[in-house]
């Protein structure tokens, strides 16, 4: 029986052997598992291949294989000279290339501009480096000396007015338009109809008040400021007396003789750095000569221009995105109206607006400069979509982290700063870098407001005859797409960087 039973159950043949493995690593094993495993992705590999075949390839043959690389005119890019076809025009790039960088910045001049790009990429890129240390005094240099040292390096000049002085003449400007706004609205009052005529008389005569009210606070700073300017050196004086006002004000609001020693000390450290600075540029005795901003051009109002848009734009989207979710209706009410008017006008609208019909709504003495009033309505225009990234971040955050936080005693400044508002920008990193590289490029809409731009430069190149060939204008949109696409892929891939490396989830 058991005989029986065991030649039952026991194999008397050999198993056939299996079939080798589909191999799955390498190349072969990629282009089996992503590329030809199914009938549709066959079809689109194939539908892919064909279409880079057609773009990619004549791309190169044109940019690198056919194209001319040296040459002194537009005769070596001409195909019945070069017996071919002939490609990419790079002797027109390297003809024109200073203008695409400074634009129509004085040659003898443009050391300044080579002298701030590399003092922002030293400043930059400790920041941009995770463990290199001392980030507090490298941010404080990068956004807030740097902006000061850049424009008097490129535009030139000297100080005028330091800290007290240029308080007091920004007050008593102040002062005056609010007089003339109520002395006109009263000469209104009394030539208007017998129902708005009152009202005007009455809003004028508050705006005469507050005037007078405004003109006994800043008396005092007037009266400093005409002594420091009838002074043998108005600068240095100014400085020294706004450098001790600023330090005593630090000191006295961070504990004073018991914990405002730091800030004392930080602050007179500062001042003197700033005195350094004044001293070695001259700025205390005319300082550079004076570079008109109409005369910049080229990458160097690109950078300047997106730069300043997406620092700018950064503090006031948080404002806003607060703003927006705080329990004050005046407040909320006003963040709301500011995000929906800003994101409901075109860029251009904004550029137009802010270059030509802004010193309408100036007084008659004071004036902004052309590239001024352009940084001032991009970043408040970048500044309104960077509040609804930040306020999706916001709204991400769960209720019992700022509980919390109420239950340790923190304020609500500290819960923000502290707790909310990293994780919030830690969720909402795609978002905001997204919205740079928009504004990066979007910065090229400025030379419809006659500011040349690096594509602005580019088309002003075109019109030199010397160069006036069937490939310079694919030649210099090549060049300046090169050009956008390394910004813009270099801010991407380190996007994805700070978010992988502030990713909470992350395997170490």
């Amino acid at each position: 029986m058991s005989d029986i039973t065991t030649s039952a159950f026991v194999r008397r043949d050999l198993v056939p052997e299996r079939l080798a493995p589909v191999k799955t690593t390498g190349f072969v094993g990629f282009l089996r598992t992503r590329l030809f495993n199914s009938p549709t992705n066959i079809l689109i590999t194939i539908v892919s291949v064909v279409l880079l075949w057609f773009t990619v390839v004549p791309a190169i043959k044109f940019l690198l294989v056919d194209a001319v690389w040296r040459g002194g005119d537009r005769n070596v890019c001409l195909a019945e000279n070069a017996g071919h076809a002939v490609g990419a025009c790079w002797p027109f790039v390297e003809a024109k290339f200073t203008q695409f960088i400074y634009g129509f910045y004085p040659e003898p001049e443009r050391w300044r501009v080579n002298l701030t790009f590399l003092l922002g990429a030293l400043l930059l890129l400790p920041l941009l480096i995770p463990p290199l240390p001392a980030k507090g005094l490298n941010s404080g240099l990068f956004f807030v000396a740097f902006p000061v040292v850049a424009f008097f390096l490129l535009h030139g000049g000297g100080i005028d007015g330091f800290g007290v002085s240029w308080t007091a003449a920004m007050l008593a400007g102040f002062d005056e338009s609010i007089g003339n706004a109520g002395t006109a609205l009263s000469n209104a009052g009394q030539t208007s109809a017998a129902v708005i005529g009152p009202l005007l008389m009455v809003l004028g005569k508050l705006l005469t008040l507050l005037s007078s009210a405004i003109s006994w606070l800043i008396w005092p700073l007037i009266w400093l400021r005409d002594q420091i300017q009838a002074s043998s050196r108005p600068v240095w004086i100014d400085f020294a007396v706004t450098a001790a006002v600023v330090s005593l004000l630090l000191f006295l609001l961070n504990g004073g003789m018991r914990r405002g020693w730091r800030s004392l000390i930080v602050s007179l450290a500062i001042f003197a750095g700033i005195g350094i600075v004044i001293a070695v540029m001259g700025l205390d005795h005319g300082g550079l000569p004076i570079v008109d901003t109409r005369l910049w051009g080229g990458l160097l109002v690109t950078l300047v221009v997106s730069v300043t848009g997406i620092v700018a734009s950064m503090p006031i989207g948080i404002a806003l995105a607060l703003g927006r979710r705080a329990s004050i209706p005046l407040i909320r009410i006003f963040s709301v109206a500011f995000i929906e008017f800003w994101r409901g006008v075109p860029l251009i609208t904004v550029l137009f607006f802010a270059t030509y019909m802004l010193p309408l709504f100036l007084p008659g003495n004071f004036s902004v400069d052309g590239l001024v009033r352009a940084l001032i309505g991009i970043a408040l225009f970048a500044g309104a979509y960077q509040a609804e990234v930040i306020r999706g971040g916001l709204q991400a955050i769960p209720r019992g982290q700022g509980e919390a936080a109420s239950a340790l005693g923190l304020s609500w400044w500290k819960t923000t700063a502290l707790i909310v508002m990293p994780q919030a920008l830690r969720h909402v990193i795609p978002g905001l870098v997204n919205s740079f590289i928009a504004l990066f490029k979007d910065t090229s809409l400025v030379s419809i407001v006659a500011l040349f731009d690096l594509l602005g430069s580019l088309r002003a190149s075109f019109s030199d005859p010397v160069w006036a060939t069937p490939t310079t204008l694919f030649t210099g949109f090549a060049f300046a797409g090169m050009i956008y696409f390394a910004f813009c892929f270099g801010m991407s891939r380190y996007s994805l960087f700070v978010e992988n490396r502030l990713n909470a989830h992350r395997r170490n």
